[in-house]
């Protein structure tokens, strides 16, 4: 990867647009794949900052059409699951042979189970497009722990954590695994770079795999939520269930659903980002965060009638608002 490496972000925004803008202060060539107002936006007033320190403007370059932009050096994908085959149209003309593509996405992503040489998860990638447009061999994992909103397009406002985890597919910390890590943290992030990037997706999806559609049903922040105990009785069970599915495929996780949730209350009363979808009329992510889940289920032999209640409930009031296809 060079000095100032050239980075394509594909999905700007409030996570892409947050990393973009740390990218950019650091003196990487930082561009985006955009449409509608976010394109607009960017290229009138340029990609619009907010911290604790103030607002900072960075004038990034963004097209429509990716190809304009040609092979990068790194590529951050930073779309919801309902718009990635989309998305990965736009990341292909941007891979050459040492791109590196870079997911920062919630929940179970298309590669999953690619070191384990099993079948593609249907439930995320049923046609094999995603697969068939980012090659495995140029992907790089990540997990995000921070929160970021983007109030208008093209105005990113940091809330509050800096940390992400980087992982190789297939485990092991490589060298360019390294070169990435090193990036971010340059940038000024809590990067972290993880030889096991599966165990943290599946402890992350763990805590909000539940929390995220029981708010879209319910309408409910996450104090009205933990505070009922039989929805908290009931997110519990689902999550005995995703650690017994843990186990079999090499992400067990050892801490109790209560302590889990215990600092889920640290964060106080707020909206999932499934919530705000629901009250902004987007698609919901539910395949990424449960019906992939339910799939590895099945194929490990466990039993999930608490996440299939979960799945079925959230997917019958998704389609009845249009949120989900039938």
């Amino acid at each position: 990867m060079t000095v100032s490496p050239r980075v394509a972000i594909v999905g700007l925004g409030a996570i892409g647009g947050w990393v973009g803008a740390k990218l950019s202060a650091h003196g990487c060539a930082v561009s985006a794949v955009a449409r509608g107002a976010t394109l607009k936006a960017l290229q009138t007033r340029g990609l619009v900052y907010t911290d604790k320190q103030g607002d900072h403007t960075f004038a990034i370059k963004a097209v429509e059409n990716a190809a304009e932009l040609g092979p990068q050096d790194l590529v951050i994908v930073a779309v919801k699951g309902p718009g990635l085959a989309a998305a990965s149209r736009s990341v292909k003309p941007l891979i050459g042979p040492d791109t590196v593509v870079i997911t920062m996405m919630n929940g179970v992503p298309w590669w999953f189970l690619s070191q384990k040489d099993a079948e593609p998860l249907q439930s995320v990638d049923p046609t094999g497009e995603i697969a068939a447009n980012i090659p495995l061999s140029s992907v790089i994992g990540c997990v995000v722990h921070a929160s970021c909103q983007a109030p208008e397009p093209g105005h990113i406002l940091h809330k509050n954590g800096d940390g992400l985890i980087f992982g190789e597919p297939a485990g092991g910390v490589t060298d360019r695994l390294t070169r990435i890590n090193a990036l971010f943290c340059a940038a000024g992030l809590s990067a972290t770079a993880s030889a096991n990037i599966q165990y943290d997706i599946w402890y992350k999806l763990w805590g909000n795999m539940t929390m995220n559609p029981i708010s879209a049903l319910c309408g409910a922040a996450s104090d009205a939520i933990l505070d009922d105990e039989l929805v908290r009785g009931f997110i519990l069970q689902v999550m005995v269930e995703a650690q017994a599915v843990g186990e079999k495929i090499g992400c067990a996780i050892t801490e109790s659903g209560d302590d889990r949730i215990a600092v889920t209350r640290k964060l106080g009363a707020f909206k999932t980002s499934m919530l705000q979808d629901v009250e902004a009329g987007r698609a919901l992510e539910l395949d990424a965060l449960v019906s992939a889940p339910r799939e590895i289920a099945r194929r490990v032999g466990v039993a999930t009638p608490s996440m299939d209640a979960l799945l079925g409930l959230s997917r019958l009031f998704a389609r009845t608002r249009g949120l989900y296809p039938l």
